[in-house]
């Protein structure tokens, strides 16, 4: 009989170490970068994944940053006009994607956005240009004078003065990038967190989908719906995010290329969710320049995603395939 319970008490205590063993460690980490607060969640991971993760932020960060004038973008700014520039294939590749857009919204996504962008300065605390501001602004917009050689790896601006950014496609390109580094070290459950760009990898140790909620515009704390998502991206743009005030009306970062002025569309915010995190940041960004009516033509024309519209009076409208909760 001890011999039995002594056999007993071995197996429980053998079935107790391996569940054990596939129970992942959790680990964390969170820093100021992109302009965000940037947090990594991992499952079954070590600290050398994590700073495998932060480093390779931090490299594409450098390359395309549009203000730094050692990174891809900035000498391309600086050789406009002038000459092509070599930029990394990263950087090319973003760039491809960047005209892919632009022909999918109808020039409302457009890169080349950037001297609009240091003209209001709504980053450094705002200003309200003068009609002949913004026009020799507008005057330096146009994706015709993005000129891309892929086979040899450069671009070049054609005129001078024109500036690229690539605020609303960065950070989805870096945790789509971000994902598949940790994908092939392993890594195969977590949250990549870069400051409403949400991209999972897998699910939750133990097979439970991860919840995810999506905040209401401008209410701390309140949640318009949480998702039970596994291996997506959900990306939330927001004309509530960044602002400046001024004569009694409030102007917002998303900047109308067409008009010089921030879109008037009548939207708030869009989220929207995708297998691709720059799908999702293209989307959400190009959604809030186009309005409800052609964001969801735009949205429904692509079978990967789906989005949810806040307007300006509360409601909500969402493509036909976006979760309840």
């Amino acid at each position: 009989m001890k011999k039995r319970a002594s056999l007993v008490l071995a197996l429980l205590l053998l079935f107790a170490l391996a569940g054990c063993r596939y129970q992942p460690n959790k680990l964390s980490r969170t820093d100021y970068l992109l302009d965000t607060v940037v947090t990594l969640t991992l499952y079954g991971a070590g600290e050398a994944d994590l700073d495998a993760a932060f480093g390779e932020i931090r490299r594409l960060s450098d390359l395309m940053d549009a203000y730094s004038p050692a990174s891809d973008l900035g000498r391309l700014q600086a050789a406009a006009g002038q000459a092509p520039v070599k930029i990394a294939p990263e950087t090319m590749e973003l760039l491809l994607f960047a005209r892919d857009m632009y022909e999918k919204t109808a020039g409302r996504l457009d890169v080349t956005v950037g001297p609009l962008i240091d003209l209001w300065n709504i980053r450094g605390g705002g200003h309200f240009p003068t009609e002949a501001e913004r026009s020799a602004a507008l005057s330096l917009l146009g994706m015709d004078d993005l000129v891309l050689h892929e086979a040899d790896g450069t671009a070049y601006l054609a005129r001078p003065g024109m500036r690229l950014d690539l605020g609303a496609l960065a950070k989805g390109y870096i945790a789509d990038r971000v994902k598949a580094l940790l994908l092939d070290r392993g890594v195969n459950s977590g949250v990549i967190d870069l400051g409403r760009n949400i991209l999972l990898l897998g699910e939750k140790p133990g097979g439970e989908a991860f919840s995810i909620g999506i905040q209401s515009p401008g209410e701390a704390g309140e949640l318009l719906r949480v998702l039970a998502l596994r291996d997506r991206s959900l990306v939330t743009s927001g004309t509530y995010e960044r602002y400046f005030d001024y004569g009694g009306q409030r102007y917002h970062h998303v900047l109308d290329p067409f008009t010089g002025f921030p879109a008037e569309k009548g939207l708030l915010a869009v989220t929207v969710l995708s297998d691709s995190s720059l799908l999702g940041d293209a989307l959400s960004t190009a959604c809030l320049l186009l309005g409800v009516d052609e964001g969801l033509k735009l949205v429904d024309s692509l079978s990967e995603a789906e989005a949810l519209f806040v307007l300006e009076d509360g409601s909500v409208r969402t493509t036909a395939g976006f979760p309840e909760s």
